[in-house]
């Protein structure tokens, strides 16, 4: 339960940058099986905590909506679809 907690403290960055280094120990063969397994678990619980931290910033970007003129009016939802 600690290191569920401990993920959802991590920024963006921080998430990513370790679960980089997860998949190159992964990729790199020279973990034992249980270690392996151990380290499977944890790139996974980051990599949905990256997604989820990708939708959140989708939902917050805003396109600014301009005038005729050129000037700035206001903000929308960005459609990304």
């Amino acid at each position: 339960m600690a290191e569920a907690a401990d993920i959802q403290a991590m920024n963006f960055e921080k998430a990513l940058a370790e679960l980089e280094t997860i998949v190159a120990k992964l990729e790199s063969g020279r973990v034992d099986l249980e270690e392996s397994i151990k380290i499977y678990e944890r790139g996974e619980a980051l990599r949905k905590h990256c997604e989820a931290k990708l939708a959140e910033a989708e939902a917050r970007i805003e396109k600014i909506t301009l005038s005729p003129q050129g000037k700035p009016t206001g903000v929308t939802k960005l459609d990304v679809e």
